[in-house]
């Protein structure tokens, strides 16, 4: 049996000084990012991906395939979550049955990812972690996240598994409201957010709304725009040319909606995030080569957005699971550590530590 080892972990006391990726902000330590374990298999994660819960529906099918007996049509990665959610409710018992045992093979392949993540020092005192990511937009994916923190609790495993809050494709846009600096909250009601996933890229307009809440649990997406570059499958330069377009179309829907926005842009992105702005490595699923020593991504957004309002753009960029993760931080105030896991093209994960501890834990 081969072991698995983790990748590159930054920690404390290995951060470099700069304004991305950082892992000290102001109300949680990000302890950990874009683990990469291995066994010999492959990457562990991708046992808990979006592929891995078509093979586990692919497998079954195929067993039924040899008795003629498969009630579902066509490729198993063509039939979409809301066409399974629809046999759940909708099919007739075999189908409902079918898709209820691939759900249980996910999960179980998702409790073993979680077995390995909590080996890591990392991870070791984690008590909850927050699912995100498009597999979770559905009720398949709700349900294999519940049966997981069944199987990891009926283990002997004191973990909470629960979904995340916001929906999935606003999360990645809310959680950049943690990365801004505090000047935003005092003369600004609003700011822009970019998503970058391996399928899409969404940008978006975060309505801060501290009136109503003032830790901005009550944040949420005003405005937003996707675009599936996987459909069109772009260069890397075609790609930063939509996006610059895309948020210069969400800058006009926020002076429209009336909002104050700040002069602030917060970018997600797969990968490790170097702290000028740069990605050192998981970011193979984006259209082209964004890793390229040549390229800076923060900089060209700088570019193609110099200023909002009367002031200079300032854009800061963390990996996307991070971010997705900060915008159920709220929530999370009655827990010290705790983690993401996105579920979707890969399984993205991010770890945190509260900088205030919860009552009843001791003096922070």
């Amino acid at each position: 049996m081969g072991g698995a080892a983790a990748g590159t972990t930054r920690t404390r006391e290995t951060q470099p000084h700069g304004p991305h990726g950082a892992l000290e902000l102001p109300s949680v330590v990000i302890t950990s990012y874009n683990l990469e374990m291995r066994d010999e298999d492959g990457f562990v994660g991708d046992k808990a991906s979006r592929g891995a819960f078509v093979e586990h529906l692919d497998a079954l099918r195929d067993h039924l395939r040899a008795q003629s007996d498969d009630p579902l049509k066509g490729d198993s990665a063509a039939i979409s979550k809301g066409d399974l959610d629809a046999l759940l409710s909708d099919g007739d018992p075999h189908e409902a049955a079918l898709v209820l045992s691939a759900i249980e093979g996910f999960a179980q392949s998702l409790a073993f990812v979680i077995r390995r993540f909590v080996r890591l020092k990392s991870w070791a005192e984690v008590e909850r972690i927050v699912v995100g990511g498009g597999f979770r937009d559905s009720r398949v994916g709700e349900l294999a996240i519940g049966r997981a923190g069944i199987i990891l609790s009926t283990d002997g495993h004191g973990i909470g598994l629960v979904p995340v809050s916001h929906h999935p494709d606003e999360a990645g846009l809310v959680g950049s409201a943690h990365l801004a600096p505090t000047w935003i909250f005092e003369g600004f009601d609003s700011l822009v957010a970019v998503d970058i996933g391996g399928s899409n890229i969404r940008t978006g307009i975060v309505e801060l709304r501290q009136g109503k809440a003032p830790d901005l649990r009550k944040a949420r997406v005003s405005s937003s725009e996707l675009w599936r570059h996987a459909d069109e499958e772009p260069s890397r330069d075609e790609a930063i040319a939509r996006l610059g377009k895309m948020l210069k179309g969400q800058i006009k829907q926020a002076k429209k909606d009336g909002l104050r926005l700040a002069p602030f842009i917060g970018v997600g992105c797969p990968g490790m995030i170097e702290p000028h702005g740069a990605i050192d490595r998981g970011a193979q699923n984006l259209p082209g080569n964004w890793e390229s020593s040549r390229f800076n991504l923060v900089d060209s957004i700088r570019a193609l957005v110099p200023t909002i309002g009367e002031h200079e753009t300032l854009v800061t960029m963390h990996n996307d699971a991070v971010i997705q993760g900060l915008s159920e931080m709220p929530a999370m105030q009655d827990v010290e550590h705790w983690a993401v896991l996105t579920i979707g093209t890969g399984l993205g994960n991010a770890s945190y530590r509260n900088r205030t501890r919860p009552k009843g834990k001791g003096k922070s």
